[in-house]
């Protein structure tokens, strides 16, 4: 009984336990995120360091690149003056020596170079990786006059394009006569460049498909150009691009990156997905382990109440059924006295005692049962009780009825006055036998109500939450089952409401019964 008493401790004790429970696992699943986001800033502050390296590998070929062109550039100057010591014009009585010239010629193996005339014609060409035998197989039909002509145009657009590239060289060969030199990287840069191109499409191809990097964003603080990242092309167009920066900064601190020679650049990333799953994760959890905790709850609750009800309800049969016996010899017993013509003042108050019993056995025999509700008068139903209960209890009560209305609504007859026996019982009880007990009839337009005021010692806001209650009781032989059942027969029964409309320490306590008109 103790222990059932104090159900509302435990279920308090317990809910803070798993509040706690809660908290520490709320705590730790935090600290573990904020590791793994911490981590993850580290590998995007590393991701923008390989950029940057990246940067200065490019940088550093660039100029590497940009030297050898230079002593490309002034081989061809030398060998163009080679070129022109053999075009030279030389006296008939001279015998030149074209050994060094034709040696810096020929040494020009790798360097291509078309010869154009003032027409832009073909005059010659060197170190060219095709020749009319690729036209050939594609244009078998054609001459060989016409081949040649296919050649000779491939190379003046040849030429063309690598003047964007180098600047061509115009020397007059003979007087009067020009001729311009277009050349393009040797073959060795075009390997090297293809080499390094082929190296850094590698870097950044796995930069960007690297699915353990978090999805980042660096932007030129200058320029405000994409210097890299692994963001889906689609929100990096111009119109998305301003939109997507606003949502990485919204979701996470820029990191400044200083890269070298003044120049700044800005690190936008998100928080991979693993990583927003880890955070919702236990939130989530926690919402399914509760709604399965709630339903498992409701589920045992129905039950338990289901058997509560069971046992009520044959317990109160079971009552009813054994005062049967005692009240059928009670009955013969009277009947007895009465032939034996003993004082008639005795066999009426048996008898009324015996009424009273029988009435008690047909309310515990309700209990269980669908009652029977009938229209009739509340307020005859409340005086039926209060006229059983004054000669019952101690003159220094004091139990009034107080002038109202007559209301008529459906109610079972029997069971109502046990509800109404029942809390007055109670209240007569908590004024320790001295005070003033007033019953109230009053009505609403959808509500009959019954008002049982006291002035006892009254009800704690504590206990009003679990007067209700099973197995509560302020009396140290008390069961605890008696406001239950008035509870019962209100809600259930009648569907109705009883509660306690007021109460103070020492001053009293005031219950209301409401019924549906």
């Amino acid at each position: 009984m103790n222990l059932y008493s104090n159900k509302q401790k435990w279920k308090i004790a317990l809910l803070i336990i798993a509040l706690l429970m809660v908290g520490v696992s709320l705590f730790v699943s935090n600290t573990i995120v904020k590791g793994v986001s911490e981590r993850e800033r580290e590998r995007a502050k590393q991701w923008a360091d390989a950029i940057k390296k990246k940067i200065e590998l490019v940088q550093l070929t660039n100029g590497a690149f940009t030297q050898l062109r230079n002593l490309e550039r002034k081989k061809m100057e030398v060998w163009l003056d080679a070129t022109k010591e053999l075009s030279k014009e030389i006296p008939l009585d001279i015998i030149p020596d074209y050994t060094l010239p034709l040696k810096i010629i020929n040494e020009n193996k790798d360097i291509p170079v078309i010869v154009l005339d003032a027409q832009r014609s073909i005059s010659a060409h060197n170190n060219i990786d095709f020749d009319t035998t690729q036209f050939r197989l594609k244009h078998t039909k054609s001459s060989n006059k016409e081949l040649v002509k296919l050649f000779d145009d491939s190379l003046v657009k040849l030429s063309e394009i690598w003047k964007t590239k180098n600047k061509a060289f115009t020397i007059e060969v003979y007087k009067g006569l020009f001729m311009t030199y277009v050349y393009n990287d040797s073959k060795g840069i075009v390997k090297l460049e293809a080499e390094r191109d082929a190296l850094i499409n590698a870097f950044n191809q796995e930069l960007i498909d690297n699915q353990g990097l978090i999805p980042v964003l660096l932007i030129d603080s200058l320029t405000h150009q994409i210097v890299g990242s692994n963001l889906p092309k689609e929100k990096l167009t111009a119109s998305i691009l301003n939109k997507t920066i606003s949502k990485l900064k919204l979701n996470n601190r820029p990191i400044v990156i200083d890269f070298q020679n003044a120049k700044k650049s800005i690190l936008y990333y998100d928080e991979s997905p693993e990583l927003k799953q880890l955070k919702y994760f236990p939130y989530i959890q926690f919402a399914i382990i509760g709604l399965f905790a709630l339903i498992g709850y409701i589920i045992f609750s129905t039950f338990r109440k289901a058997e509560q009800n069971q046992v009520w309800a044959g317990m109160a049969k079971e009552t009813a059924h054994q005062l049967g016996t005692p009240l059928s010899s009670l009955m013969a017993w009277i009947q007895l006295l009465e032939a034996q013509n003993v004082d008639p003042m005795i066999t009426e108050e048996m008898m009324k005692d015996v009424v009273r019993l029988d009435k008690v056995t047909d309310r515990f025999s309700k209990i269980g049962s669908i009652p029977k509700l009938d229209d009739k008068d509340l307020t005859q139903t409340v005086k039926n009780v209060l006229s059983y209960l004054r000669p019952r209890v101690s003159d220094k009560v004091s139990i009034e009825l107080m002038p109202g209305e007559n209301i008529s609504t459906n109610h079972n007859g029997p069971l109502m006055e046990w509800v109404v026996e029942n809390i007055c019982k109670n209240a007569v009880d908590a004024m320790s036998g001295k005070g003033k007990l007033e019953v109230t009839i009053h009505s609403t337009p959808e509500w009959a109500h019954i008002d049982i005021k006291d002035n006892g010692k009254g009800i704690s806001p504590k206990q009003i939450k679990t007067i209700f209650e099973p197995g509560f009781s302020t009396k140290k032989r008390g069961w605890g089952l008696g406001l239950t059942l008035v509870k019962r027969i209100v809600k259930d029964y009648h569907k109705g409401k009883v509660f306690v409309l007021d109460s103070h320490l020492d001053i009293g306590t005031t219950f209301r019964i409401s019924v549906p008109l």
